[in-house]
């Protein structure tokens, strides 16, 4: 199964151009949106979920034409939206079969059997009776991933899912995610790097609407091998730096500034040569875009 968007376009009342004749071909597994907060990526989301309607393009799940089927995409599809409300006063367990009801699961004991799976495989039967309300973070993140999957969809979608989560939370979930991926089509859309990284085998990065790259995480990181360079400076050389060389990112380090540089040769005296990685490619991506040159971290 593939989800193919062609030549998808938004225009919000205003002249905000959300997405612009936006093409991508999302397969199997893993997939990560990457982008900066008012990419477009939420919007994308919202027009995949059939909650919002696109100005132009065209939408296919395999055969389904989903924007003209909306109904038939809707009993095949997650959504994990970046907000969701909860009921605080409801458990999880009880919560969780009023929406298997909702999503057509009548028969009492099939509706057991599915919320039960559900909470032990979002790692939430231990707390299956505690109210919603209490809910960490994490946790409140977990039930939701277990709300879009009920009915087993082939496609999942999820916004922004690990924003805000501890590090601990953030592992669990990714692992959730991970093994969801084995068997649907998961489009993770997010602005954090790592994750997409570590989840992904494709991805492709969006800023004001449009795709910029649609590329394996690998294979993008192998093309800019070499061409990666790092220096530790002190705040008063930061600007001398960044006008002699193609600075791509900084980054504090024990008080002074870690600068990765983008060039095809050695760029000058105390740079040394760096492993690339999926934040390299990101900001390397984006640096004709950003007003006032490198990206800080």
């Amino acid at each position: 199964m593939e989800l193919q968007i062609r030549n998808v376009s938004k225009t919000y009342p205003g002249g905000i151009h959300a997405l612009k004749d936006v093409s991508l071909t999302i397969p199997a597994g893993m997939y990560g949106l990457l982008g900066p907060n008012g990419a477009g990526k939420s919007t994308l989301m919202r027009i995949l979920a059939t909650l919002q309607d696109a100005d132009a393009g065209s939408i296919c799940f395999g055969e389904l034409d989903v924007l003209l089927h909306k109904g038939a995409l809707r009993q095949t599809l997650g959504y994990l939206p970046q907000d969701f409300g909860l009921y605080p006063g409801s458990s999880a367990e009880d919560l969780l079969d009023h929406f298997a009801l909702l999503k057509g699961i009548s028969e009492r004991k099939a509706r057991k059997e599915v919320v039960q799976a559900l909470l032990q495989q979002t790692n939430l039967w231990h707390v299956r009776r505690q109210k919603l309300g209490g809910y960490s973070g994490g946790m409140r993140q977990r039930f939701g991933i277990a709300v879009a999957l009920i009915g087993n969809p082939t496609l999942l979608i999820v916004d922004e899912p690990t924003a805000g989560l501890d590090p601990a939370e953030r592992v669990r979930f990714l692992n959730l995610l991970s093994e969801v991926g084995e068997s649907s089509v998961v489009i993770l859309s997010t602005h954090i790097v790592d994750d997409v990284s570590e989840l992904c085998s494709r991805m492709a990065i969006i800023d004001r609407g449009e795709i910029l790259l649609e590329a394996e995480p690998l294979s993008a990181m192998k093309e800019v091998e070499g061409r990666i360079w790092r220096r530790v400076i002190d705040t008063r050389s930061r600007a001398s730096v960044t006008r002699e060389h193609d600075v791509i990112s900084t980054k504090l380090l024990a008080g002074r500034t870690l600068v990765r540089v983008y060039s095809d040769t050695q760029p000058g005296p105390g740079f040394e040569a760096a492993e690339p990685n999926l934040e390299d490619v990101y900001f390397r991506t984006m640096s004709g875009r950003r007003e006032g040159g490198e990206a800080s971290l």
